[in-house]
């Protein structure tokens, strides 16, 4: 590593990292691997009995009554739809500030994504716009624990009222295992709770994904759509027989990707007090900074921060967010952007060619990923800052 100097790298100076630092990275430790080739000499490679046990895994660590695991995070949403009875002619709000796979999962049941802007510290889905977005067609509203800290679903709640034909709330939860509102484990917030355990998440399986409720109905609808629609998963049958009541999908995780999310859950505290020392060391070095604006976080929350984001004062510089971006990538800080908001994406244009949502999109402008991920060390945080000094006061305005 060397010393940054005045003369920016992608100008030909010397970078402030010679090896990339990557925005998010899996953790795999010599017990995880060890965990996953003992189920690969088993009897079982999919639908066995590390299933189970990661699930009850789950369950011990969010306090939910129902952990149901799903082949991604995609389909355990395609899941969390369909188990809430959402289809054709139906609404669900959410927010543009998220992977596409959140409004996605919307269609793949036949209903209409609708969406509504964030708050503007938080980036979270702001409760007076999903207020005003709501009609009598709303069946779910969808929050996105953006970068890992919760919606307020107790505002949410508010607003879509107690009687029993209320919108479900649906938590997009893939950012945020761990975290709380409240002191209350996210996985117990909302009427379903959806995870995702991809390499860039707090724990991997490599790919997969889980569906947390209280309710045992939709637990169970859930376990036969992700097997095809079968009343009898194949652990529980005693004989060839079995009866498929529902149209469902092949979205089972396998016992591969279980007995690694296993042994990832033993150090689910050790991966959450890292990322959250990490993100202090953010706040302490760059909270106030004149050129980089950090999220606002609230009281209620303790996030478990998927990532860390910025937002550049593109007011005091002389350059866009992608000469920025490309600039801090030569300095060997691998910056990314999260996210293009959904509804500008071409599909969607064609969709809401109209809609305009101000918050999400002039955040978007601005908006910069800083890494963060438990193999981070506190020096690497220190070059991050360093590179974004560099960067940006080269760039000043």
């Amino acid at each position: 590593m060397r010393a940054p100097t005045a003369r920016l790298a992608i100008d030909g100076g010397a970078p402030v990292r010679e090896r990339l630092l990557p925005y998010a990275h899996q953790q795999i430790s010599d017990e995880d691997i060890a965990a996953v080739v003992e189920t690969l000499r088993s009897d079982w490679l999919t639908t066995g009995p590390r299933i189970p046990e990661f699930e009850a895994g789950l369950r011990g660590v969010t306090g939910a009554k129902h952990a149901v695991t799903f082949s991604s995070g995609t389909a355990a949403l395609h899941g969390a739809m369909a188990a809430a009875g959402i289809g054709p002619g139906d609404e669900v709000i959410t927010s543009p500030l998220t992977f596409v796979a959140t409004a996605n999962a919307a269609l793949y049941v036949g209903a209409e994504p609708r969406f509504a802007d964030v708050a503007d510290d938080s980036l979270l889905l702001d409760p007076e716009r999903v207020a005003a977005a709501i009609t009598d067609r709303t069946r779910a509203i969808v929050p996105v624990d953006y970068a890992g800290q919760p919606a307020d679903y107790d505002a949410l709640r508010t607003v879509v009222g107690s009687g029993i034909a209320r919108p479900w709330i649906i938590a997009d939860a893939c950012h945020s295992l761990g975290a709380t509102d409240r002191g209350r484990a996210v996985g117990t917030l909302a009427d379903l709770t959806v995870l995702s355990f991809h390499p860039a998440k707090l724990l991997t399986t490599g790919e997969g994904g889980a569906v947390l409720t209280e309710i045992d109905e939709v637990a169970d609808r859930l376990r036969r759509f992700r097997n095809h629609g079968i009343a009898t998963e194949l652990q529980a049958r005693t004989d060839w027989t079995y009866s498929m009541i529902e149209l469902g999908y092949n979205y089972r995780l396998t016992d591969v990707g279980a007995a690694l999310g296993i042994a990832q859950l033993r150090r689910l505290d050790e991966f959450l007090a890292r990322r959250r020392s990490l993100a202090a060391r953010y706040f302490a070095q760059l909270g106030g900074h004149p050129l980089i604006d950090l999220p606002g976080v609230h009281e209620r929350a303790e996030p478990a921060w998927h990532f860390m984001f910025g937002r550049l004062r593109l007011d005091r510089l002389r350059v866009d967010r992608g000469v920025i971006y490309r600039a801090l990538r030569a300095e060997g800080i691998g910056v990314n952007v999260h996210y293009i908001p959904v509804h500008l994406h071409p599909y969607y244009r064609e969709r809401v060619p109209d809609l305009e949502l101000p918050v999400a999109e002039a955040a978007y402008e601005r908006l910069l990923t800083l890494p963060l991920h438990a193999g981070m060390v506190d020096g690497d945080v220190d070059d991050v800052v360093a590179a974004v000094d560099k960067v940006t006061t080269a760039y000043r305005a």
